[in-house]
């Protein structure tokens, strides 16, 4: 392994790509030169997964309970399970979130379902007790802010793997499974300027009432990221000393 670190982007809106890869450079706390950005809706995944001390997915529009699904996203729903894969075999750590956590808990056997879904906006995550003792989550307190916007969510921690936080809307924010493979419901990346201006992006895909942008947005303005940030800084640091 290498001391970098591997960015994989899900996200179609080449806008929205470059800056969620910049918020998880920022929330890692690596130079750019550290994350490399890896563009999965247009490239397959490398093969050389073993060369990254670590890898982090970002989030998608796109859902895994989607009804019609393109080639694009079936392609990329396989290339993510290869990497998830990859990580429950300890030949990478990777963390895998919003989108990634359906991707992940289909392939563990898990049911991911449209009646957890979570607006846009902060919200409050309370960690476990499992939770608690886990080498990253266990640094962060025992309910914090995070930043959440999906339409599905995980109905049950699947089959294997190790719940870490929930909260009343979700009753899976967060796993591990296996030791290397870690996925959250939540956004762990981004500033509240930045989840805005995400927000700017995907105004029309339903995920909030697009009459209602400036109200939500100062709403978004109010969260406090420093755990989810910790959460982050945790990862880079475990996996880059491993």
């Amino acid at each position: 392994m290498t001391g970098r670190l591997l960015y994989v982007c899900a996200r179609p809106q080449r806008e929205a790509a470059t800056a969620e890869w910049a918020s998880f450079r920022d929330g890692l706390g690596v130079d750019d030169a550290d994350l490399v950005h890896h563009d999965l809706v247009r490239h397959p995944l490398p093969a050389d997964l073993d060369r990254y001390a670590g890898v982090v997915v970002g989030g998608s529009p796109f859902n895994v309970t989607d009804a019609d699904k393109t080639d694009a996203q079936l392609r990329l729903e396989h290339d993510l399970e290869v990497l998830a894969s990859a990580a429950l075999e300890g030949r990478t750590r990777a963390m895998f979130t919003c989108f990634g956590i359906g991707v992940v808990t289909r392939l563990l056997g898990g049911v991911v379902t449209l009646e957890h879904p979570e607006g846009t906006g902060p919200a409050e995550i309370a960690l476990t007790d499992e939770g608690s003792r886990d080498e990253l989550f266990g640094i962060l307190d025992p309910t914090f802010e995070a930043l959440t916007a999906h339409k599905e969510g995980t109905a049950q921690v699947p089959p294997g793997a190790t719940l870490l936080a929930r909260n009343a809307a979700c009753p899976v924010q967060a796993y591990r499974a296996g030791i290397a493979l870690w996925a959250t419901q939540f956004h762990p990346e981004p500033t509240a300027d930045a989840f805005v201006a995400r927000m700017a992006v995907y105004r029309a895909a339903g995920y909030f009432d697009s009459d209602a942008f400036d109200e939500v947005a100062a709403h978004v303005r109010t969260v406090s990221v420093e755990q989810p940030t910790l959460l982050l800084r945790t990862f880079a640091a475990h996996a880059l000393a491993a």
